[in-house]
């Protein structure tokens, strides 16, 4: 799950970060507690390290240019999340775009990225589960990732995703089955 503090905690930071007093501060707070959580959501998206690393940059800066928008509905760390969605999806987006105008193959860029990651050190079934999740479709990979890997609850997807929980059930579903039938494709 994404966050860590119990929710008097997160309420104190939020306050820390309205304060522009103490806002550096709890800027500094919120990175430690978050950042590496938010790399690996983004990871899971955008597969390489490098890329990771930009659209995390671009999320941090765009929580701190943002901070004065936090209306405080949803928890700090979910709406840091939707940030990070947003951006990898924006970055996924963006180069989906410039492969397509150089006649790249655009299907195969999140295969590649797995198979070309030196950060990488699983076995070949989470290799090939990597792979099965890069072929989903973005929705399906992003509700696959919070639910499976981050054991989110929907309620919360549904806050990040602004999709209602029996969609999300649905595409987790979808998800599922596609990737069970990538198994059995390479069984044979």
């Amino acid at each position: 799950m994404m966050s860590d503090m119990n929710q008097d905690q997160d309420a104190a930071l939020t306050r820390a970060l309205m304060n522009p007093d103490t806002r550096r501060a709890a800027f500094s707070q919120l990175i430690s507690a978050y950042q590496e959580k938010l790399y690996w959501q983004i990871r899971k998206l955008v597969i390489n390290h490098d890329d990771t690393a930009d659209v995390l940059q671009n999320t941090l800066l765009k929580v701190w240019q943002n901070l004065d928008n936090f209306r405080g509905d949803a928890k700090i760390s979910t709406w840091m999340y939707t940030i990070a969605q947003n951006e990898a999806l924006s970055f996924l987006s963006k180069m989906q775009n410039e492969r397509e105008n150089t006649l790249d193959d655009p299907e195969g860029y999140l295969q590649n990225q797995i198979e070309g990651d030196s950060y990488f050190d699983g076995d070949e079934t989470q290799k090939n589960l990597l792979r099965a999740v890069a072929e989903l479709p973005t929705r399906q990979r992003q509700v696959f990732n919070m639910r499976y890997y981050d054991e989110m609850p929907y309620e919360e997807i549904s806050q990040i995703l602004g999709t209602s929980v029996g969609a999300l059930k649905a595409s987790y579903h979808f998800a599922v089955e596609r990737i069970a039938l990538f198994f059995e494709k390479i069984k044979t």
